[in-house]
């Protein structure tokens, strides 16, 4: 996991903050969930929790079908 993409939360940050803080738009919440699978019990953070931030892939659309992706 590249370091330079671990965000350190602050407390309340939320996963549609932290998709706005990093991509400008929400709608990356599920990329974010889907590479943070351990942290998908949280919905209100805690001060200190790690999170990796991944690009956005190229290809990336959360509006086409699943197996359009």
């Amino acid at each position: 996991m590249d370091e330079n993409r671990i965000y350190t939360t602050v407390q309340g940050d939320m996963w549609d903050s932290i998709a706005y803080h990093f991509y400008g738009d929400v709608k990356y919440i599920g990329l974010l969930l889907q590479n943070n699978l351990d942290l998908l019990e949280i919905y209100v953070f805690s001060a200190g929790t790690k999170v990796f931030i991944p690009e956005i892939p190229e290809e990336y659309d959360e509006d086409l079908p699943e197996w359009r992706r």
